[in-house]
């Protein structure tokens, strides 16, 4: 992965952001039903290139389940830059057997004391990420990307 340059905002490529979703392992499942959106707070982990989430019964997984389109957002931010990676793609119910004992040996465990049964898998279609540099005010002509 490339390191922190001066540049306030750099594009990172689909590896430099799935490298950066495995480093943490708190984001947001974003989802829209009948348009109306809602966005969940979840645990997750990596697993290759997709995301995979636990649930239980409830709001998330109804949602997910009526409408599959959904959006994954992680970030990082410190004092001096900050990271942020949106995955949009279908989330899929695991529901084999040899699917849910594969997910029940990942290192994906609830924040809740809850129950929580249900792997819910994000297939991606497109990520997209930017690393940022912190700092004063852009120079006058300064242009997002």
């Amino acid at each position: 992965m490339s390191s922190f340059t001066d540049e306030p905002i750099t594009v990172l490529s689909a590896e430099e952001c799935w490298a950066v979703l495995r480093r943490t392992t708190v984001g947001r499942l974003a989802v829209s039903v009948v348009g109306q959106p809602d966005v969940f707070p979840i645990n997750f982990f990596v697993d290759d290139h997709s995301i995979l989430m636990r649930t239980g019964q409830g709001s998330k997984l109804l949602e997910a389940t009526i409408n599959p389109l959904v959006a994954f957002e992680a970030d990082s931010v410190d004092r001096s830059h900050g990271w942020s990676v949106v995955v949009k793609g279908t989330a899929r119910v695991l529901d084999t057997e040899s699917e849910e004992l594969a997910a029940a040996r990942l290192p994906l465990e609830s924040w809740l004391p809850t129950s929580k049964q249900v792997y819910l898998r994000i297939e991606p279609a497109e990520i997209a990420g930017r690393r940022f540099a912190f700092g004063g005010e852009a120079p006058v002509g300064f242009s997002e990307l």
